[in-house]
């Protein structure tokens, strides 16, 4: 197990307890524990519904304590973990938390530097607030889904890349990050709502500008400058059934790839940029002319230009990638291939930990006594806390 204290990264010291959930919950973590904060993960015995096990990585980098939350002494154990905590983490249901007697009240009297961070979908508060949904159908709510995917007749979703990770952890690891910050200043904690609508949302800030400014359209999709409405922004299939990524905003772009496509253009030829009259004939060139040559050809002619054309990559692919292997972008890790934590310092750089728990309650023996819980071996003996075999 990484121990207690020993993360790299800028947040070493940062002490953070978890209580387990699944999707943003934990990506936060991750990211808090990839950047050196020492985070000791919260789980109900036997593990969660979803998610868990070795190959979780959203796991990664913190060791893993059950404990029986349904049992008054297991909730006592959470709050003498939260006194010497600077940071909650918790992704229940409103309300939920503070029926357990873990609600931010419960937890800031014992601790009133302690900065209580709630991750959901619909947030707080709000009509939905109790209502259950998942990625797909918060970024629908948010107005996010609508314009995805170069359809005009139907949305389609980016797994659940934007809402739960977009939306979600990314906001949620922002807020943490900014009531550490004020904390130091003012000696007090407080309570972090981070809602995935909120966070997405927030994500579609230059897409409102742009539909106060007329050059977005909210009621149609592939008619605007990045959702598809440009040939020239687009995904385009080649000969052997892959794609290509082509996206030359600017002019001296656009004649870079004018150029470049000229030997294989045949007797078609590339209209004005803007000409927008010509589109259609342009999405048909640029069509016709990638589906004549394989997507690794195209990598080739292209690679390393001012075209802004590139491979559409699998996950392992693109940890091959040249300039991803160079940077170290992704890593095998313990035996298993991963994103290297992100982004980077020139003066603390954040190192990968521990890798994800085996099972729920791995590490609960030596985890709560690292955090000075004095009692582990009664608590063990009386199924409050619970040791993974």
């Amino acid at each position: 197990m990484q121990q207690l204290g020993q993360g790299t990264g800028p947040l070493r010291g940062v002490r953070v307890v978890e209580i387990a959930g699944i999707g943003p919950g934990p990506h936060g973590c991750q990211i808090l524990a990839d950047l050196g904060a020492d985070v000791i993960r919260v789980e109900r015995p036997g593990g969660g519904r979803l998610g868990g096990g070795p190959h979780d990585l959203t796991n990664r980098g913190r060791p893993s304590v059950a404990l029986d939350l349904k049992r008054p002494e297991a909730v006592q154990t959470v709050l003498r973990l939260a006194e010497s905590a600077d940071v909650l983490v918790e992704g229940m249901r409103p309300g939920v938390a503070e029926r357990l007697g873990l609600g931010p009240d419960d937890c800031r009297a014992r601790n009133p530097r302690l900065v209580y961070a709630r991750m959901t979908g619909w947030g707080q508060d709000g009509p939905l607030a109790g209502a259950a949904g998942h990625d797909i159908t918060y970024i629908a709510t948010a107005g996010a889904l609508f314009g995805l995917g170069q359809d005009a007749d139907r949305p389609h979703f980016p797994m659940n890349l934007l809402g739960d990770f977009g939306g979600g952890s990314t906001y949620l690891v922002i807020g943490i990050l900014a009531a550490l910050l004020e904390a130091r200043t003012s000696g007090e904690g407080q309570v972090v709502d981070a809602a995935i609508v909120d966070g997405t949302a927030h994500l579609q800030t230059m897409f409102y500008g742009q539909l106060a400014g007329g050059t977005h359209h909210a009621d149609r999709r592939m008619s605007g400058v990045l959702d598809g409405g440009l040939p020239f922004y687009d995904v385009y299939a080649t000969s052997d059934r892959r794609h290509v990524a082509v996206g030359p905003l600017e002019r001296q772009f656009y004649a870079e790839l004018c150029e470049r496509l000229r030997p294989f253009l045949g007797d078609r030829e590339m209209p004005g940029q803007f000409d927008m009259t010509r589109f259609g004939e342009m999405r048909e060139t640029l069509a016709a002319t990638f589906a004549t040559r394989t997507m690794a050809e195209w990598a080739e002619t292209f690679e390393g230009t001012d075209s802004c054309v590139a491979p559409v990559l699998t996950l392992i692919e693109a940890a091959e990638h040249p300039h991803l292997a160079a940077r170290g972008t992704l890593v095998e890790h313990e035996g298993l291939l991963q994103p290297a934590p992100a982004p980077r310092f020139s003066r603390t750089p954040p190192t990968l930990g521990a890798p994800p728990a085996a099972a729920a309650g791995a590490h609960t023996r030596e985890a709560l006594a690292a955090w000075g819980i004095d009692d582990v071996d009664a608590l063990i003996d009386d199924g409050i806390a619970v040791e993974a075999n």
